[in-house]
């Protein structure tokens, strides 16, 4: 075999790893470096969608159709805050798995319990994608959200917008 075979053999060898893996991983390699550095014991699930639990919560995990309710922090991945609800009197209320929220969500208000609280980082194919959600949200973003499961229920949400109720 000439010696150009092989070196090109083993060029195509070594890099096969180091794509299959670039192909698998969801986050921006300057996002992943941070997300491994702050977050290094984050689970990680098939979607890409990593999280930490943050506090433990009691009873059932919520499933697709309930109705969950919740107060959450959502920030950029340098911690820049850019969406809140903090008012445990009304909270953020929607019904799970019906594409309400962004998908991040949806998978990992799965994975906390009620009186829960969960760190979610999110990659961009989880959340807004490449287009953002400008001006707060710019295109190909991770997002954090730490989210508080208040409460599941199977009720339906409350008719009147969240964005109705005064605060």
């Amino acid at each position: 075999m000439k010696p150009i075979v092989r070196l090109l053999l083993a060029a195509i060898a070594w890099f096969t790893p180091l794509l299959a893996h670039a192909q698998r991983e969801k986050l921006p390699p300057a996002d992943l470096a941070i997300v491994e550095k702050k977050w290094p014991d984050a689970k990680k699930t098939a979607t890409g969608l990593r999280y930490v639990i943050l506090k433990e919560g009691t009873g059932n995990f919520p499933k697709s159709g309930d109705n969950v309710r919740v107060l959450y922090k959502g920030m950029l991945i340098d911690g820049s805050v850019f969406d809140e609800e903090t008012n445990a009197k009304v909270g953020m209320s929607f019904r799970l798995g019906r594409d309400l929220v962004i998908q991040g969500w949806d998978q990992g208000l799965k994975l906390v319990k009620p009186g829960g609280k969960i760190l979610l980082i999110i990659p961009p194919s989880l959340a807004y994608g490449t287009r953002g959600d400008p001006p707060k949200i710019p295109g190909n973003a991770t997002l954090l959200f730490e989210v508080e499961l208040l409460d599941v229920n199977k009720e339906a949400p409350p008719r009147t917008p969240a964005t109705l109720i005064k605060k």
